[in-house]
């Protein structure tokens, strides 16, 4: 590659490599070539003048020889990262910024009067156009009253105040489109499809399907043939998502997320598809039935054959939808545009009896050019945005402003118990035999049923597996999940059960001895217990040491002094183990032993009792909790259904993110406030001063947008840097 170095500063070196050398996606291609060195931090490519900057921390010499070597056939077209969509957001509203300002400077301070004033009459076109739109469809809003105020500035040959308006309702403009265009990307990537791996089903003897699918229409029967298809002739793999092509076969269970657009081929399931269509109840779907990437497996278990993956499904294509939903937007901001759009009439009220009053056109043109509602609708929106950013910013992926501020207004928190308020990968603690089998096959035959549920209690035991080097072939039958309950399959043509003492004993009406029960009182003490049965026996009990986050306990102590008064523990756990874990955190209130069912109807008693509720878990069997709260918050390593249904991902496993979230939704409340008291205090004297005459319209222009701009800039502040 042929490059000039331009600068080379410690740690930093800018090549330019010409124009033409690279198009933009070429240049996302360069920065992974990059990247792959661990010794550079950063790398921004322009395509316009074909430059890189390139931070690093040493190897500079390697870093150009690398670049010497860089061929036209290794640069690769790839897509921007997020970090680097954000940067080209940045890139853009600087250049448009300074464009305008400067152009702004250039007419006022060179082109001639004449010019100037035809330069305004051209640009007043759009916002009369708009004012008109809005007098037609029966609007007094915003647009009419800019429209109003340039118009009537032209009108009396007030050119500069014309123009001054102008050009401060551009500004404002820009500021907020650029505002709301950066966050709502990070918006748009929470609500994206983030699935790393899938279970792939290898079919033997699978013809290759290559060149199937190449239409949008997709034909089951063209596919494959039903009759020659036998379960028992499939394996499954576990493999990267990227790796994943349209004519694979994957396997989706009980409570993940469909990462693609497929066909069923096998198996049946109810699907909640609430992403998609709004529509809560769940679908049955069997074999041939269309199912979209983002929805929910409720229950069942089904293969799908990929269809169309990534950028291609259906949700990525209304993403756009959902994110400019108004449901979404916080009630103070819906409640700031509809006061913004309120408070017109009484501005032109307030110029009409001014002139009425004064017979000054000069005093009632100054009213005019002063409203509140400009400032209220700027600066409320672009506060509960850029609040939004800065969540993202600490690792936390909200949905919609009116999550944010019902964070902040809520008095009453539910936790989950395992994987919220204790460690998010528990350990197996003991394993008891109970009947024929010995301690290794019941750990062997449990993780091979658990190994396709992602919860934290299945991983600890998949884990203990590996650590004891436990192999565990897949020779059982379908696996089925009982949400809450436990799994059940067919293992050497016995039925087999695991799952908690409710689904067992009392469901499964499996037998259990004296001599069990005893053995069960006098060993599990405070751990969570997992029972393992076959053929109607219990076999073994697996005993999950389920540690208290270190962090929990001062989090609890804060959030009572951030103002949630009212803590409450539910969790599908025994009496022993919830009792353990609230008398640590001194939680005064907690339930055991409860339903998934019963967590969304407590829920719902609260939020009647104390109003707004939040509701943080992690698990399949919170999803119904957390979908009937007013905030729902999942943890990071939370099942595929728990992070569908939550309005708040925590990306770090971190408890103290409840704090500063419940912080950061203050201050952005806080500020919104002390945004309406000073574009009252402003506004107000303007227009003291322009009907006592001491303020020209065009004066009065300048500082009411102004400080209209300013508003707009102070409300990207960062709420948690005070």
């Amino acid at each position: 590659m042929k490059y000039e170095v331009m600068h080379d500063f410690p740690n930093r070196l800018r090549i330019r490599c010409g124009r033409d050398a690279f198009t933009e996606k070429e240049g996302y291609g360069l920065s992974r070539l990059f990247l792959k060195f661990d010794f550079i931090n950063e790398i921004i490519t322009s395509h316009r003048n074909g430059s890189l900057i390139i931070k690093y921390d040493k190897n500079k010499d390697y870093i150009l020889d690398f670049i010497n070597k860089i061929r036209i056939e290794d640069i690769k077209e790839a897509e921007p990262t997020e970090e680097e969509i954000l940067k080209k957001i940045d890139t853009e509203f600087q250049l448009k910024l300074t464009k305008t300002i400067l152009k702004r400077i250039f007419i006022k301070l060179f082109v001639p009067y004449p010019i100037e004033i035809i330069k305004v009459l051209y640009d007043s076109i759009p916002f009369i156009k708009k004012g008109l739109r809005s007098m037609w469809n029966f609007k007094i809003d915003v647009p009419l009253l800019d429209s109003i105020a340039i118009f009537t500035s032209i009108f009396m040959k007030s050119f500069n105040s014309a123009g001054s308006v102008i050009f401060w309702v551009s500004l404002a403009d820009l500021l907020e489109s650029y505002t709301v265009k950066r966050t709502k990307n990070t918006l748009k990537n929470s609500l994206a499809i983030n699935i790393d791996t899938v279970w792939l089903v290898k079919k033997n003897n699978n013809k290759d399907k290559s060149n199937n699918n190449k239409n949008n229409d997709f034909d089951l029967k063209n596919n494959f043939d039903l009759k020659n298809f036998d379960l028992k002739e499939i394996n499954e793999i576990k493999a990267p998502i990227s790796e994943i092509s349209r004519g694979d076969w994957i396997r989706i269970r009980t409570g993940s997320v469909i990462p693609v657009d497929g066909a069923i081929v096998s198996g049946d399931a109810m699907i909640n598809e609430s992403s998609m269509t709004g529509e809560p109840l769940s679908i049955h779907k069997t074999i041939g039935k269309i199912v979209h990437g983002g929805t929910v497996v409720k229950e069942g278990s089904i293969i799908v054959e990929v269809i169309a993956i990534n950028e291609e499904t259906r949700i990525n294509k209304i993403i756009n939808l959902i994110e400019n939903s108004e449901n979404l937007k916080a009630e103070i901001q819906s409640k700031a545009e509809y006061l913004a759009d309120s408070i017109v009439p009484f501005s032109l009220l307030a110029t009409l009896f001014t002139y009425l009053l004064t017979k000054n056109s000069i005093k009632a043109l100054s009213v005019l050019m002063v409203d509140y509602s400009c400032a209220i609708k700027l600066a409320t929106p672009i506060s509960v945005i850029s609040a939004m950013e800065e969540a993202s910013d600490h690792k936390m992926m909200i949905k919609g402003g009116k999550y944010l501020e019902n964070f902040a207004k809520a008095k009453t928190i539910v936790f989950d118990k395992t994987g919220t308020l204790t460690k998010a990968c528990p350990k197996v603690a003991k394993i008891i035999s109970c009947g024929n089998l010995s301690r290794d096959e019941v750990l062997k035959n449990a993780a091979c049923l658990e190994e396709h549920f992602a919860h934290s209690v299945a991983r600890a035991i998949v884990k203990q597996a590996e650590i004891e080097d436990l192999q565990h072939e897949e020779y059982h039958a379908e696996v089925e999940y009982i949400v809450a309950h436990g799994i059940s399959t067919t293992l050497n043509k016995k039925r087999t059960l695991i799952g908690s003492a409710h689904f067992i004993f009392e469901d499964e009406s499996v037998s259990i001895t004296k001599k069990q029960q005893k053995l069960i009182d006098d060993s599990i003490n405070e751990y969570s217990t997992i029972f393992f049965a076959m053929d109607g026996k219990l076999e073994g009990i697996i005993c999950i040491e389920d540690p208290i986050r270190k962090e929990a306990k001062d989090v609890i102590i804060k959030l009572k002094e951030l103002g949630i008064e009212n803590m409450i523990m539910l969790t599908g756990d025994s009496e022993n183990a919830a009792y353990h874990v609230s008398k640590e955190l001194k939680i005064t209130e907690y339930r055991s032993q409860v339903l998934p069912e019963d967590k969304a109807n407590i829920v719902q008693d609260l939020q009647d009792k104390f109003g707004k509720v939040i509701m943080v878990g992690d698990g399949i069997n919170d999803s119904p909790a957390l979908s009937v709260s007013d905030v729902s918050v999942a943890m990071k390593d939370s099942s595929d259904i728990a992070r569908e249904v939550a309005a708040i991902s925590l990306l770090s496993d971190d408890l103290n993110q409840l704090l500063t979230l419940r912080i950061l939704s203050e201050r952005m409340l806080n500020k919104i406030n002390n945004n309406y008291n000073g574009i009252l205090a402003i506004n107000t004297s303007l227009i003291v001063l322009g009907i006592t005459g001491i303020m020209s319209p065009s004066n009065s222009s300048l500082i009411h947008n102004l400080s209209t701009v300013a508003f707009g800039a102070l409300s990207t502040r960062k709420c948690l840097d005070k």
